[in-house]
């Protein structure tokens, strides 16, 4: 186990340069110039001359007169030593500015995990056992709508009807940590929104993987034994059942992060979402690679972290 953990860091190596690489040509071959957004027209007058003149030396001050290969060897360079760089547009350390950003978007998508985790196996393992019932029409009909909705279209939804009609929570913002009572308040509605499309997910795979577990002859033999239905779902079919769901909320959460971008721009969430779509707009190549960066992290880091947990539910799994 512990072989397979450390070659799949090794692996997640070359998986990061790779995005980075990606990330580093896909904004340099994009069209667009940051000059523009760092010197407009109007900051200069109607001088051309003046205005070319101090373009090039931005450019020169930023190494975007280099070529391409000199440019992406200068950024890995200052990632080997953990330094994300400086943004161009405010010039102060990306780290800085990202560090407080990612942090709520972690608190965000760990919020909409738990929402979506907790309701798609409650709801899924009650529509299981009580199949071909009114509980599981509802159920699927309810996973279905969840799966249908457009994420920013419940997120005004629930902004209306939750904020504006019964002013029972805050509409947007973040002033706190999600850990404090303040910043709780402020997270339920995003998580909410975030959730509930994985929910729908997670309630008709749990409930799929739940009915064909319940046939097996090990529960048959549970039921035999005498043991209660709670003990023979929850210790004998439940567990079994949990690798594909496991497996599907490693990649949930990889998609949550991206959802994340619209859900932080509905409820003006400051995450690392809206970080990311202002960097693109002022062509800010090292506030973007960085962003990525740390996204790309995140989801290699829990695509690990569900690996692990593969062996802990099923310890007839073992890796080479």
């Amino acid at each position: 186990m512990k072989r397979y953990l450390l070659r799949r860091l090794l692996w997640a190596i070359p998986v990061m340069f790779c995005v980075v690489l990606l990330v580093f040509l896909s904004l340099h071959l994009a069209p667009g110039d940051p000059i523009d957004v760092l010197l407009p027209p109007e900051a200069v007058g109607s001088n051309p001359a003046a205005r070319e003149e101090m373009a090039r030396d931005l450019r020169a001050r930023l190494a975007l007169d280099k070529p391409l290969y000199y440019q992406f060897a200068v950024y890995v360079g200052h990632l080997v030593r953990l330094d994300l760089g400086r943004s161009m547009i405010t010039r102060d350390a990306i780290a800085l500015e990202l560090a407080p950003r990612y942090q709520a978007t972690i608190e965000l998508a760990v919020a909409a995990m738990l929402v979506a985790g907790t309701i798609g196996l409650v709801v899924g393992v009650l529509s299981a056992i009580r199949s071909n019932t009114w509980i599981d029409s509802l159920a699927t009909t309810l996973a279905l709508a969840g799966l249908s909705m457009p994420s920013f279209w419940l997120g005004l939804m629930m902004m209306l009807v939750f904020a504006l009609y019964l002013g029972w929570l805050p509409p947007s913002g973040r002033p706190a940590s999600a850990f404090t009572a303040e910043g709780f308040r402020f997270i339920i509605l995003p998580a909410l929104t975030l959730g509930v499309q994985a929910a729908g997910l997670l309630v008709r795979l749990t409930r799929s993987q739940m009915l064909e577990v319940l046939h097996e002859d090990y529960v048959r033999t549970a039921h035999a034994k005498g043991l209660r239905e709670r003990q023979v779902v929850t210790r004998h079919a439940l567990r079994n059942a949990l690798i594909p769901v496991v497996t599907a909320l490693g990649l949930q959460f990889g998609t949550m992060l991206a959802g994340a971008i619209v859900i932080e721009f509905v409820f003006a969430f400051p995450g690392v979402g809206r970080y990311l779509v202002q960097a693109v707009t002022n062509r800010d190549f090292p506030a973007v690679q960085s962003s990525v960066l740390c996204v790309s992290l995140t989801f290699v880091a829990v695509n690990l972290v569900v690996d692990a947990l593969y062996a802990f539910l099923d310890p007839r799994i073992h890796y080479a």
